[in-house]
């Protein structure tokens, strides 16, 4: 997706969250000068003509993990889930407020960690960016700059699943996601509503 085709979108997230623009830029800005490298190249040949499953974090992923086809894309802790269950992800998709120190050890041995930058993170960015060893690939929710990339979506997970349509995913098969969980609090409760959203956007439901 189009910056251009994404930004109508994310000004309505910002307003809907009272969120900061300039702070996601600042915050985008921030990771582009915290890495050295970009593994694009190494994402990109995960999807191309690819099939790939992107895992969420509700609890019903570890009783879908039989659905898994191809490769493996993360949202953020559930990546551990599928540890726990003897399933390395390909590629975790974080804002970081997940990571722990297995994040290090996956990206150690190949991993590919995606790294998002938005304005309530940037203790987070200045905290683990420098501890990944291995491939990374830095987002931003705001306008992409060199080497930090919008490929549209909000949360974890639809990023996940845009990363994967816009990158040439031959099929996109999506598990652990509860998008209708009502017994959350309300900000997380926005930002499921807002990830059904965007989802329904690019032809997914969940």
């Amino acid at each position: 997706m189009q910056f251009a085709d994404w930004e109508p979108y994310y000004r309505e997230i910002l307003d809907y969250f009272g969120f900061d623009k300039k702070q996601d830029e600042k915050a985008a800005k921030l990771l582009s000068t915290l890495l050295n490298r970009d593994d694009l190249p190494m994402l990109t040949s995960l999807c191309n003509v690819k099939n790939i499953t992107v895992c969420g974090n509700a609890p019903c992923l570890k009783n879908e993990l039989k659905k898994i086809r191809g490769s493996i894309f993360a949202a953020d802790a559930a990546a551990e889930v599928l540890l726990d269950n003897n399933v390395r992800p390909d590629v975790i998709f974080t804002d970081l407020d997940g990571a722990t120190d297995r994040f290090i050890e996956m990206n150690q041995i190949g991993t590919i960690i995606v790294v998002h930058a938005h304005g309530d993170n940037i203790p987070l960015l200045l905290y683990w960016v420098p501890k990944f060893p291995g491939p990374i690939v830095a987002t931003t929710q705001a306008e992409p700059l060199p080497h930090v990339y919008n490929f549209g979506g909000f949360t974890d997970g639809d990023r996940a699943v845009f990363a994967a349509d816009e990158l040439g995913a031959s099929s996109i098969t999506i598990i652990g996601f509860d998008l209708n969980d009502l017994n959350v609090e309300p900000l997380k409760r926005g930002k499921l509503f807002w990830a059904k959203k965007l989802l329904e956007l690019i032809g997914y439901e969940c």
